[in-house]
């Protein structure tokens, strides 16, 4: 009987001694493989096309200016984009929109006499050495407009665009405020929604403001306008005005090739500056056969070219 106890007994003990042994052994087992952890996406700096990430990254940290887009001219995509509607001001790109209106509402060979819309000028703005009573063509005052970056040839094609388009005379001002209407309903039309405009030249107002996203939007549609297109990709041109020619050299650094910032392919499109836009420039090039815009917002002098030869290398290596 007692030799049957101790048997019973050391059965129960080994018993146990096997449930515990399991039970620490399955333990370790569970140990040895973690939880996966849920899959969390990294913060988005920009929108990357496919598979292009680390290229997206360093083009980033690469950009000065305060917004950048890159733009598949053909398919509207964007390529790449920095804070690319943020809400900024867009200083004489401005007149990209300026012409469009231009194009849309007139015809190349009216032709247009300087009112007293030129006396409107300010101190250190950029000019196209227009004077009152001097008559041009249509093209020729977009001419004296783009590349030199007239704010008086802005000002004369706006009120000349106003007139026609209103049927009646506009004092200065009034052709400036009516001619803004226009260029807000186009902008508006073209998708550019979150921008808007207050006069033709692109000098600062509050009220005038635009994004990186919107002006790539703005100079595809006009670089599809085959006039627009002729005369934003030349380096420089010559223009008739009643009292004599004059040429005008296209500010555009990326166009001239004795400049350190020439860049083979690029046609257009157009610089500006102001003490609160900082150096904005919209471009156009023609790489590997395809076509791209780049916008660059708010940047240095030379930050601006060198931002966007970042774009259009990133585009040339797509």
């Amino acid at each position: 009987m007692k030799l049957k106890t101790i048997f019973l007994g050391g059965t129960a003990l080994a018993i146990i001694l096997v449930l515990v042994w399991n039970s620490l052994t399955l333990t370790r087992h569970r140990s040895a493989s973690p939880v996966p952890e849920p899959s969390v996406s990294a913060p988005v700096i920009s929108e990357p096309a496919a598979g292009k990430s680390g290229k997206n990254q360093l083009v980033n940290e690469s950009i000065e200016g305060e917004a950048a887009v890159l733009m598949d001219a053909e398919t509207g995509k964007i390529l790449f984009g920095k804070n690319k509607d943020l809400r900024l001001y867009p200083a004489s790109t401005t007149k990209i929109v300026t012409a469009l209106v231009a194009l849309e509402k007139g015809r190349l060979q009216d032709p247009v006499t300087v009112g007293d819309e030129v006396r409107l000028k300010t101190k250190g703005e950029s000019t196209a050495g227009l004077e009152e009573g001097q008559s041009l063509t249509l093209r020729d005052l977009i001419v004296a407009m783009m590349l030199p970056s007239g704010n008086d040839a802005a000002r004369t094609a706006a009120r000349y665009i106003a007139e026609k388009d209103s049927g009646r005379k506009l004092s200065a001002q009034e052709s400036i405020d009516y001619f803004a209407g226009l260029m807000n309903a186009k902008a508006s039309k073209l998708g550019a929604k979150k921008s808007h405009f207050t006069n033709p030249h692109g000098l600062h107002d509050p009220g005038h403001y635009t994004t990186a996203g919107d002006m790539a939007l703005l100079g595809r549609e006009a670089m599809k306008n085959k006039v627009f297109s002729s005369i934003v990709s030349e380096p420089r041109e010559a223009v008739a005005v009643s009292s004599g020619s004059r040429t005008y050299v296209n500010r555009n650094q990326l166009l001239q090739e004795e400049s350190e910032f020439y860049v083979q392919g690029v046609n257009g499109v157009k610089t500006g500056f102001t003490d609160e836009a900082g150096y904005c420039l919209v471009s156009s090039a023609i790489l590997n056969g395809k076509k791209f815009i780049g916008v660059v917002l708010h940047s240095s002098s030379g930050g601006v070219y060198t931002d966007t030869r970042s774009l259009l290398r990133y585009a040339g290596n797509g």
